[in-house]
């Protein structure tokens, strides 16, 4: 047994990185979602509509209705956040439970830049936690991929859930918790 201890000390002690766990944002009932900024295709001109609350059991529901009327298409729901610091290697922890659904995790390195770098993901109708390398994500402005290259700064002011699958649809995202891995 004291070998054992005394390999996991050196492994421990000798990893290059050591992974620190930030919580970007926990779900709970006491959530003030005021923090929480939606975003839908009304911008440019669409009637696409969605909100957010908190359902009984203290998650998040990221919850609408896409239009594809009037070149609409989209809804979204946007957190600004003070200056996350991140590490190369660093990645998301997301736990969540969607609809069967195309969703897409979005970062900005300033909040006033005109382009996200974007990962889009699949849900399933059961809780799952899902992994992103923020090195995956990629740059994209008005759903045009960038010819810039993935997501390599040192920090991010922004996070943001986005749905548009070009189509007309109801949706439905509970998240419990988006954790970073740095």
């Amino acid at each position: 047994m004291k070998n054992i201890f005394i390999l996991f000390t050196f492994l421990f002690l000798n990893q290059k990185h050591l992974m620190c766990q930030h919580v970007i944002y926990d779900f709970n009932n006491e959530s003030n979602l005021s923090n929480w900024v939606i975003v839908n295709d009304d911008v440019m001109g669409g009637i696409s509509s969605c909100q957010m609350s908190v359902d009984k059991d203290g998650n998040g529901v990221f919850e609408g209705q896409i239009s594809t009327a009037y070149n609409g298409g989209f809804s979204s729901i946007r957190l600004k956040l003070d200056k996350v610091e991140v590490k190369e290697g660093a990645y998301f922890q997301i736990r969540l439970k969607g609809d069967n659904k195309n969703y897409q995790l979005r970062i900005k390195t300033n909040q006033r830049d005109y382009y996200s770098y974007v990962i889009p993901f699949k849900t399933s109708t059961e809780w799952e936690t899902i992994t992103i390398a923020l090195s995956d994500m990629y740059p994209s402005f008005r759903g045009q991929k960038l010819a810039m290259d993935n997501f390599r700064d040192d920090y991010f002011e922004q996070i943001t859930f986005l749905v548009g699958n070009k189509k007309n649809e109801t949706f439905k995202l509970i998240i419990d918790s988006i954790l970073l891995f740095n």
